[in-house]
């Protein structure tokens, strides 16, 4: 398994080099001006310096080269020196992509804003597993039951209704109804003391249900799906003549069996996720990477917006990966040598 890991590690680096070559092209061809919000008693020659200033000045190959060495060079060069206190070269002469809007690297960025989202979509993923997986196994073993048909309803109410209506669905409902839950996320809030606590969890308690409840209906329905396959299989049946308990045979035969497909759509969601939390950061003010994001785009910050998308796309690779791995846990059968 471990050289099967490296392998995909190795070919993980040309696909990253081309999609970041895509993500690059694309956004550097969008019409997008750095000096725009600028005020318009600016001389023009002042705006040239500032373009100049900021890299635009260079060819496009030069531009994409420069971006792609602070990401994956530089970037990582001033972690180490943070965790280690150390000093590799000169840290001054290291390129660092600003933002176009406020001037700040953009990786600084992103990190200050990235453990509020991993907070919220980490929890929320936690719930959904949680709940969709024995849902769906329950679901599948009592077919056309009652409790399976309630279950298939709200899957399928979960998984059409997109995250913005359930989200101001629920805080018209509990914080203006109710007036049980904040609708504003705080991000400074800091937790102190028991009531402090309290504040930190009520204020979570909406943006995770809400990105849960959507997560878990889908993991439920494939559950479901994988756990009726399997159910009708030959070694089921062995199983059950062998004289194993049925618990034995549905929680140890059939249900790691079905849960191969159900990785890969949990590996290959939690990177959807982050785009789904866009959304929900919007509505409850979240001071995450999604608003992050939807502030690049609105204002046109086109190195924000190419930074954010490649950490998506190294996400995706990522988890990929670990399903990948995952599969051989699960299944002796599968071998990567």
């Amino acid at each position: 398994m471990f050289k099967y890991a490296v392998r995909r590690l190795l070919f993980a680096i040309p696909t990253l080099l081309v999609i970041s070559f895509v993500i690059f092209a694309l956004l550097d061809l969008a019409p997008s001006d750095p000096t725009a919000q600028l005020p318009l008693t600016i001389p023009e020659e002042i705006r040239e310096k500032i373009k100049e200033s900021l890299g635009l000045g260079k060819p496009f190959h030069i531009r994409y080269l420069k971006w792609l060495e602070q990401f994956l060079v530089n970037e990582p060069l001033n972690l180490i020196e943070n965790a280690w206190d150390v000093q590799i070269g000169n840290s001054e002469d290291r390129l660092r992509v600003r933002s176009w809007s406020t001037r700040a690297p953009v990786v600084d960025l992103i990190a200050q804003r990235l453990p509020q989202t991993l907070i919220v979509i980490g929890i929320s993923y936690i719930v959904a597993i949680f709940i969709g997986i024995p849902i769906g196994v329950l679901s599948a073993y009592k077919q056309y039951s009652i409790f399976d048909q309630v279950g298939t309803f709200i899957a399928m109410l979960g998984f059409s209704v997109p995250t913005f209506f359930t989200g101001t669905v629920a805080i018209v409902i509990f914080s203006v109804v109710l007036g049980w839950l904040p609708s504003i996320y705080d991000t400074t809030h800091q937790v102190e003391d028991f009531d402090s606590f309290i504040y930190q969890i009520k204020q979570m308690i909406m943006p995770v249900m809400v990105l849960g409840f959507f997560n878990a209906a889908q993991l439920s329905r494939f559950m479901r799906s994988s756990m009726l396959e399997n159910l009708n299989q030959e070694y089921v049946r062995t199983a059950r003549a062998k004289g194993m308990s049925e618990k034995v045979v549905i929680l140890i035969h059939v249900f790691r069996n079905s849960m191969i497909p159900v990785v890969t759509v949990i590996a290959l969601g939690l990177p959807s996720t982050f785009a789904g939390a866009i959304i929900t950061e919007q509505i409850f003010r979240i001071n995450g990477v999604g608003q992050l994001l939807i502030g690049a785009i609105e204002g046109a910050d086109i190195p924000t917006v190419q930074t954010v998308t490649f950490i998506f796309a190294i996400l995706i690779v990522l988890f990929n990966l670990i399903a990948d791995l995952l599969y051989g846990i699960l299944d002796p059968r599968i071998r990567y040598e």
